[in-house]
């Protein structure tokens, strides 16, 4: 089972799709080799050619029930992670605002380190590769620490004013929607769902090939496995996240790094009123 899962998550879709493709040919080759053998010794009557016609809608039915499941499962796994695209940036919007409430010098070093942040986990995002992808989350992890750690040295200036409380809510939902992103990636359709499909689809190949006959019809049964197996290379690729050519739109994160590499904090500072001196307090009299 683990071999299948790595030949699954690691191997090209290509490749999968034309191993699947070959083993459902020939399991139809198979198939037309025990219809010729039974038809020989002359055991198949009309009645039984009748029902073989049952036979293949019920077959053929079942199996697109379960390659619909199975689509449904990487299909909900998809929208999960997009939908956590949107979140995150949002959160880390939220947080980059509630950040210019701050005084220096952490108000100027929390932006700093959010927009870094914003920029890195946009760029890990778009690699397709473990190893492009091993700096980069090394400067991630790097990164969440030293948040909370200016956010830490940032507390006391803020702890008793009730806005305390909304500032930490949200760096903590970023450091959470952090680790809700990289278990959304980690989760996959289950290899035993894969398994279970395969074995379907070749079952279903074998039972065509026993039942078409005819040049015309053997081909009409070739065309229905390729679309089986495209189907099949489509749900391999959806639930490939970073690899495969059906990603997750990045574009709420790509226009919140736009917007906070072009935003200055000092520019939320100019409608601030200005500090009024304290007058001078007055000569002592003289004695």
């Amino acid at each position: 089972m683990q071999a299948l899962s790595n030949l699954m998550n690691g191997a090209p879709v290509l490749v999968v799709a034309l191993f699947v493709l070959v083993l459902m040919g020939v399991c139809a080759v198979l198939g037309a080799a025990a219809k010729r053998s039974v038809a020989r010794r002359g055991e198949a009557g009309e009645k039984e050619d009748g029902q073989e016609a049952y036979v293949v809608s019920a077959v053929l039915g079942l199996l697109a029930l379960l390659m619909g499941f199975t689509f449904s499962l990487a299909v909900d796994r998809y929208e999960t992670r997009r939908a956590l695209v949107l979140e995150e940036a949002n959160a880390i919007g939220t947080a980059y605002l509630r950040t210019q409430l701050l005084e220096q010098p952490h108000r100027a070093r929390i932006s700093g380190l959010l927009t870094t942040y914003a920029d890195n986990r946009l760029r890990l995002s778009q690699t397709s590769t473990v190893k492009a992808a091993e700096p980069l989350m090394a400067t991630n992890e790097a990164l969440v620490f030293n948040l909370w750690a200016a956010t830490d040295a940032a507390f006391p200036t803020i702890q008793h004013l009730d806005f305390s409380s909304a500032y930490l809510d949200s760096m903590n939902l970023v450091i959470d929607l952090d680790a809700s992103r990289k278990a959304a990636r980690l989760v996959r359709v289950p290899a035993t769902v894969f398994l279970v499909l395969i074995l379907y689809m070749a079952v279903s190949a074998y039972v065509m090939g026993y039942v078409l006959v005819g040049h015309r019809s053997r081909a009409s049964g070739l065309f229905l496995l390729a679309l089986l197996t495209l189907a099949l290379a489509l749900i391999i690729d959806i639930d490939r996240p970073g690899r495969g050519t059906v990603r997750e739109s990045e574009g709420p994160m790509t226009d919140l790094v736009a917007s906070l590499k072009s935003w200055n904090p000092a520019d939320f500072d100019r409608w601030r009123t200005p500090a009024v001196p304290a007058p001078p307090a007055p000569p002592a009299p003289a004695r």
